[in-house]
């Protein structure tokens, strides 16, 4: 069976005017920017300490701390981003078969320990090829970025289809779905993760690639109801 790869991108952004998507979005931005916040402040916190309390060597080392922080939440933003949007995936997803496909049956499938799991495991494996895309990038600023978008469009792809799929299956079954369709799910990723580069536009790409992936998830299990 042959599977779009653009029609579900083309459909998520003409749900752009749902409410859903925009409550959405905006808490996804809320709860990434705490948490870089926090992550900037520990880490000026932390080197100003280590340097002492007073003078400028304390001062240097809690500016250098917070400048690294922005540099490290920039390159990973992906894998933050992927991580809170798998805390709304069942609200987007939820949206999508409202307006597009009415005739689902509820939803019913993995225990949300069990989703919760797989996007821990996805965020541990994001984050350690991030953090080697990091290095690589220190000796070949190329190769880095190359590395570093393969990994954002796998992960926006694997990590999104694989969420929406286990509101319908278990996570062994919505993993082997994503086998079976692998070249399918990649390629509308590795086109968001080219979004994720875009300021503005990267805020709403977990949103858009929870909702193209909720198309895909349908046309591969019930093309009928696809279209």
């Amino acid at each position: 069976m042959a599977v779009s790869t653009i029609k579900p991108l083309v459909r998520a952004l003409a749900q752009l005017d749902d409410p859903v998507f925009a409550r959405v979005a905006v808490r996804g931005v809320l709860l990434a920017a705490a948490l870089f916040v926090a992550l900037a402040v520990g880490c000026s916190w932390g080197l100003a300490a280590l340097a002492g309390r007073h003078g400028w060597l304390a001062w240097l080392a809690g500016a250098l701390g917070g400048a690294g922080s922005l540099l490290l939440a920039a390159w990973l933003f992906v894998p933050v981003a992927i991580g809170m949007a798998t805390l709304f995936t069942d609200q987007v997803a939820a949206a999508v078969e409202r307006r597009f496909y009415p005739g689902l049956p509820r939803a019913a499938g993995a225990p949300l320990a069990e989703q919760a799991w797989d996007g821990v495991v996805l965020g541990l494996q994001v984050l350690a090829l991030n953090l080697l895309g990091l290095a690589l990038a220190l000796g070949s600023a190329g190769l880095g970025l190359a590395l570093g978008w393969l990994v954002a469009g796998w992960a926006i792809g694997r990590g999104l289809f694989v969420a929406v799929a286990m509101r319908r299956m278990s996570r062994q079954a919505a993993r082997l779905l994503y086998a079976r369709h692998r070249l399918a799910v990649i390629v509308p990723g590795t086109v968001l993760a080219l979004a994720a580069a875009v300021p503005l536009l990267n805020l709403l790409v977990p949103v858009l690639g929870t909702a193209a992936m909720a198309h895909l998830v349908v046309e591969v299990l019930n093309p009928r109801a696809a279209g």
